[in-house]
């Protein structure tokens, strides 16, 4: 077994750290949500975490972690006589990204469960997670389904399997911790309400900050065992202190003062419903008893709304999280209890100071903020270029899906056959039986009863009995914005229209769970300003930050386009595209740049692309080039007034409609 890096060996992170801590100390907190760039330590910190956890007291034999001083009476593996249990260390839990849904919760096995009425459960990692820590790496990258299993039974403590009518019930207490990369996608904000805290990582920006890690880093795969021999003393003293506060906390007392303060900065930064008021306070008492004390003070309240209340303030996935500070100094200060309680602690004042460290050269220094180097600009800028405008204010769109029957990942865009959805049929099983067709089980086995000597009232049933539903829900899609960023579009409230579509075009392909892709084509060429992620803000900075000018290389855009989809293709052939090109048609530099337009449009129809064409020609002449290239795609053109308007459901399909006419 590997050496785990030592906890309090991790260089900066303070918040990170403190935030790990305080669920440890009191598990009501509600978990921890690590947002931060690859390389910042997310998942070395929430490993070491779990030696630091001490040992807990379990039922001899259980497979679901029961306390032996009071042990789940719906344990499926019980009733528990009382008796001494044995101590184990706090198990670490990790869920993979790929996981199943029986995976996560367990499995019945539904053919004992029918033919003899036996519960025979095979127990998931929420069970083996009971009364430890579970760790979601990439979390945002799980599918819906299962974040919404995996946060309900954090909430109830406890995790139902039901399967045709057969249940079992287990308690699932853990301690939640996530990470993720926002370039690669966001969470929906419901599903970020439902973690207790939020913490921002960031590589430091201090050079002998970094130094330090880099040397730490080195002696620990160097010696593994002999660097966390270094720090075994840290280790055990932080591993004490976490014991001693949670000894402390049910002394611990939030005042009227305290609730007051909690209550008028959630409604201050107008947070949705009444969760953060609750992890704000569950919060501030587990700092309190962190640092020793039976009260919660101001810097309490302070440092629980730095690390609950950000990921709440987001309305939508271009919001940048975060808190301004010199307003919530001033809420605190409004609604101060008293004289002694400071608002607004040095860097130094207050249990946010430490971080959980033992000893003060743990880092030299505070976690750094990052300079912010802005957006890299659209490579090609000629003579006549316009620096960007703004987009203007995004609005809600109709649904654009492909048409037909798909199979890519769970979405919300276009049918597909899912595991989740209506049941239009039923199939035999490939491989492990996991979504049952009852009545369809019962028809294959009916006529072999007497066959097979049934003289009771039960069902003789065999595995080829078996049938598995099969479902239909949606899918996500690959969309693919091409968009014009040539001199003809650069009238500057004709391009802010047109950020402004695009823009709400990319808000409806986040809550459609899509992946999301950027081609903008202006002077000589095109390029692929951001390659197919599922980080919808970050191609909302790209367009942002778009200048406009030159010539309109449309061919160019086009067949970069079809470039990018045919690389996609290779990586998920599962994920069918719908491509949407922004432009007013023109098309000009080159040799016959209207015919290379066309040939590379038809390119997209003879492979069956779903395409739509946002025509951005305004004025009273309209030469109608949008519509015509519409026509070569195989797609359906639409005006940006049009964008809006009832008009344009179901707008995808009609063009396979079309396509099929022809």
């Amino acid at each position: 077994m590997s050496t785990p890096y030592p906890f309090t060996a991790v260089v900066g992170q303070d918040d990170l750290r403190l935030a790990l801590l305080l669920n440890a100390v009191s598990p009501q907190v509600g978990g921890v949500l690590v947002r931060g760039e690859k390389g910042t330590a997310k998942s070395t910190a929430v490993r070491a975490l779990a030696a630091l956890m001490p040992e807990i007291e379990v039922v001899p034999g259980c497979r679901f972690s029961c306390d032996p001083a009071a042990p789940d009476p719906s344990c499926p593996d019980g009733p528990h006589e009382p008796s001494s249990g044995t101590e184990r260390p706090t198990a670490l839990v990790e869920l993979p990204v790929g996981a199943s849904e029986d995976r996560l919760v367990g499995a019945l096995d539904i053919e004992r469960a029918l033919a003899e009425g036996v519960k025979a459960f095979e127990p998931g990692l929420l069970a083996s997670a009971n009364r430890g820590i579970l760790y979601v790496d990439e979390v945002n990258l799980l599918h819906d389904h299962l974040v919404d299993l995996l946060l309900d039974a954090a909430a109830m403590g406890a995790s139902y399997v039901e399967r045709e009518g057969v249940s079992v019930r287990h308690a699932a207490r853990f301690l939640l911790v996530g990470t993720m990369n926002p370039e690669e996608g966001e969470l929906r904000p419901q599903l970020l309400d439902r973690f207790g805290l939020t913490v921002e990582v960031a590589a430091s920006r201090e050079p002998e900050q970094r130094v330090e890690v880099v040397r730490r880093r080195l002696a620990h795969d160097d010696d593994p065992a002999g660097f966390a021999a270094r720090w075994a003393d840290e280790e055990a003293a932080v591993r004490q202190r976490i014991v001693a506060a949670r000894e402390l906390l049910p002394q611990v007392r939030l005042g009227d003062g305290a609730l007051r303060q909690i209550a008028a900065t959630c409604a201050a930064f107008e947070v949705d419903g009444m969760r953060a008021d609750i992890v704000m306070a569950r919060t501030a008492t587990a700092l309190a008893a962190w640092a020793g004390r039976t009260d919660v003070l101001a810097e309490d309240v302070r440092q629980a709304a730095l690390l609950a209340l950000p990921h709440r303030r987001r309305r939508n996935p271009f919001d940048a999280p975060g808190l301004d500070e010199d307003k919530l100094d001033e809420t605190l200060q409004e609604f101060g209890g008293s004289e002694d309680d400071d608002p607004d602690p040095g860097p130094d004042g207050g249990p946010g100071g430490g971080g959980g460290q033992p000893s003060p050269e743990d880092d030299g220094g505070g976690p750094q903020d990052g300079e912010s180097g802005g957006e890299p600009q659209p490579s090609g800028a000629g003579a006549g270029e316009q620096s960007a405008v703004r987009a203007s204010e995004p609005f809600r769109t109709k649904v654009l899906s492909v048409s037909g029957l798909g199979e890519g990942a769970a979405g919300r865009r276009s049918r597909a056959r899912t595991e989740h959805g209506r049941t239009t049929g039923a199939r035999r099983p490939q491989g492990a039986l996991t979504k049952l067709h009852l009545a369809a089980t019962v028809q294959a086995a009916a006529p072999h009863q007497r066959a097979r000597g049934r003289t009771g009232s039960g069902l003789l049933l065999r595995r080829d009995d078996l049938r598995q539903a099969v479902r239909e829900g949606h899918e996500s899609n690959l969309v693919l914005f091409v968009v014009d960023a040539s001199g003809s579009m650069a009238a500057r409230q004709r391009m802010s229209a047109v950020k402004g579509a695009v823009l709400s075009l990319l808000l409806d392909a986040y809550q459609r769970r899509d992946k999301v892709g950027l081609v903008t084509f202006r002077g000589s060429g095109a390029e692929v300003a951001l390659p197919p992620t599922s980080s919808v803000d970050a191609a909302a900075a790209r367009l942002e930050s778009l200048p406009t000018g030159g010539r309109t290389p449309l061919a160019a855009g086009l067949l970069k386009a079809h470039d990018v989809l045919r690389v996609e293709r290779l990586r998920d052939p599962a994920r069918r595209a719908l491509l949407v090109v922004v432009t007013d048609g023109r098309a000009t530099g080159g040799p016959e740049p209207v015919a290379l337009a066309g040939r590379a449009a038809r390119l997209f129809a003879a492979e069956g692309v779903a395409s739509v064409v946002v025509d951005c020609e305004s004025g009273p002449v309209r030469l109608g080039l949008a519509g015509r290239l519409a026509g070569e795609l195989g797609g359906t053109a639409v005006t940006l007034d049009e964008l809006r308007a009832d008009s344009i459901a179901g707008l995808v399909r009609e063009v396979q409609g079309n396509r099929r006419a022809a």
